[in-house]
């Protein structure tokens, strides 16, 4: 069944019950023209508002475009990208591009003009439909894109050189365009994250989506009673597959546009939030901010508050200890996936397992793991090697890129990049991404397991590790510090506090300055490799990055 069928029997069975809302906190009086459709919430201040999209509203929006798209000749096969903010058009626009049979190609917000130059001809995308925030990256690049015969724009003030999708889609019939769909067919091109170089194009059927929802569904257990509170942005994976375990259910989701931690608990508490998911920097940030008074858990209502989950990257354990502090009944589970599996779920912790905190969980539903050396052979119980996974949600290619398929795709298997152990009861615990594997006089070195004892220190707001080239060892460990607001921390500090740590793994360069994460919340360690990959001398400080004289008593 493609997903497409699971939104027609949510508009016939609870077609006046309410699917999507938008909740926008941060929008001001000069923003009102974006969209027609906002509405004052009743008793709060002016200048917050909330949109909100019935089950048979985003049914017919879907319906609407579509037939827009068909009567500009998009057929079976062609790909129309989606350049948009989250907000209420997004998904309604998603689910009107599969209806037609053609494969929806969802943008980055973050890409510079030249990434979505590339991306949309990678993709060999027609058809492009973007939002306000867009004009002027699109400006810059409009002339060069012709290949992408049509542009919609989602908004007031339209360029000249795009159409009106709110004009255009109200002249539209709201009937189902009745184009018959397989799980057999092409459906989606994803991009991977690009934290390891300029994004891939990945090709999923229609049967990825299906089996995405009930795998969630299966996890997470939602119910038509349930609210989802839905923060990252949909043009990812993520996001979008952990909402249609709402879609299954049949219950509402939240949308809301911003991450900062009083805003996120005041909807959780307004809107009758039941599960939530969140990446670590946003729960770092309310736990932070629980910590030291600047938000009171008891000015909101968060009772029935029943589950909060985290993936898109490792989740520290003291993290999550702490969360149990201040959220002792809630359930609690890790999601690991990647966009070429069809996001989350391959590999889950599980509700019923928070005694196995640390691990990234066990094979998901439908899902098969194995732990490989670098022959494909299956390594030891226990051993580090990286992990592969097979499933009904695996990738079909990376699109117009074979060489880089076969790489990755091995007998069915897909090798996830990801070094990884498995301890004896089954669970698997991530060690590192293969290429941010340190080699320091022959020792591996993997930075999560650093990065983890980091950051249980007060002060330690968030830690990256990267390997920086060392003329005698080949690499040394370089961790990058970001401090807790309102705490210092000397490198006499963090070097005593290091000790604990086996003596080859403590780093031998201490960097303080950001820790850049992409809008998943993985760290971009291209970036912080690309800005403090130069060579220092031993013992040399320059510029807030700290060298320890301690060496290694061993070479390999």
């Amino acid at each position: 069944m493609p997903i497409t069928d699971l939104l027609a029997r949510n508009a016939r069975d609870f077609g006046d019950e309410t699917a999507l809302v938008e909740i926008n906190l941060d929008l001001q009086d000069e923003h009102h023209v974006i969209w027609s459709e906002y509405e004052l919430i009743e008793n709060n201040p002016a200048g917050e508002y909330r949109r909100v999209m019935t089950w048979r509203v985003f049914e017919e929006k879907a319906n609407r475009f579509a037939r827009l798209l068909m009567q500009r000749g998009v057929k079976r096969g062609d790909k129309v990208a989606i350049l948009m903010m989250n907000c209420l058009e997004w998904l309604p626009v998603y689910f009107g591009i599969l209806k037609t049979g053609a494969l929806a190609v969802p943008l980055n917000y973050r890409y510079s003009a030249d990434e979505i130059r590339y991306c949309l001809n990678l993709a060999e995308v027609s058809a492009l439909i973007f939002g306000p925030e867009f004009i002027g990256r699109m400006e810059s690049i409009v002339k060069d894109l012709t290949q992408v015969r049509l542009m919609f724009f989602a908004g007031e003030n339209r360029p000249s050189f795009a159409e009106s999708y709110d004009r255009l889609t109200a002249n539209c019939c709201s009937n189902d365009p009745q184009v018959e769909l397989s799980e057999d067919d092409d459906a989606v091109i994803y991009f991977s994250s690009g934290t390891t170089g300029f994004p891939k194009a990945i090709l999923h059927k229609h049967r990825m989506l299906t089996e995405a929802a009930v795998t969630e569904q299966k996890h997470h257990q939602q119910s038509r009673e349930d609210i989802f509170l839905c923060i990252p942005p949909l043009y990812h994976t993520g996001a979008k597959m952990h909402w249609f375990g709402s879609l299954l259910a049949g219950s509402k989701a939240i949308l809301l546009r911003g991450i900062r931690p009083e805003w996120i608990l005041r909807t959780i508490s307004e809107e009758k939030i039941t599960i939530a998911w969140l990446l670590v920097p946003w729960a770092q940030d309310i736990l932070d901010a629980l910590d030291n008074g600047e938000l009171k858990l008891a000015d909101y209502a968060v009772s029935q508050w029943r589950l909060m989950h985290i993936g898109a990257q490792p989740v520290p354990p003291s993290l999550v200890h702490r969360w149990q502090k201040y959220f002792p009944g809630q359930q609690y589970d890790t999601n690991y996936g990647l966009s070429e599996s069809g996001g989350p779920g391959c590999v889950h912790l599980g509700m019923e397992n928070i005694r196995k905190v640390g691990a990234i969980g066990v094979p998901g539903h439908g899902w098969e793991t194995k732990i490989v050396n670098d022959k494909g052979e299956t390594v030891a119980q226990c051993d580090i090697g990286e992990l592969a996974v097979r499933g009904p949600g695996l990738m079909v290619c990376y699109f117009n890129n074979p060489n880089a398929t076969q790489e990755v795709l091995k007998d069915g298997w897909l090798l996830t990049g990801d070094m990884a152990r498995m301890d004896e009861e089954g669970f698997i615990y991530l060690v590192d991404r293969k290429k941010d594997v340190i080699i320091t006089g022959g020792e591996n070195l993997y930075p999560v397991e650093i990065e983890d004892f980091l950051r249980r220190h007060p002060a330690v707001r968030d830690v990256a590790v990267i390997g920086l080239r060392d003329e005698r060892l080949g690499e040394v460990a370089a961790a990058v510090v970001s401090v807790k607001e309102g705490f210092t921390l000397q490198k006499e500090e963090i070097e005593e506090f290091a000790m604990g740590l086996p003596r080859y793994k403590r780093p031998r360069r201490y960097i303080w300055g950001d820790v850049p994460r992409n809008p998943t919340g993985k760290i971009e360690k291209p970036a912080l490799r690309k800005k403090y990959g130069v060579e220092h001398l031993v013992g040399e400080q320059t510029e807030g990055v700290f060298c320890c004289s301690e060496r290694p008593t061993h070479t390999f």
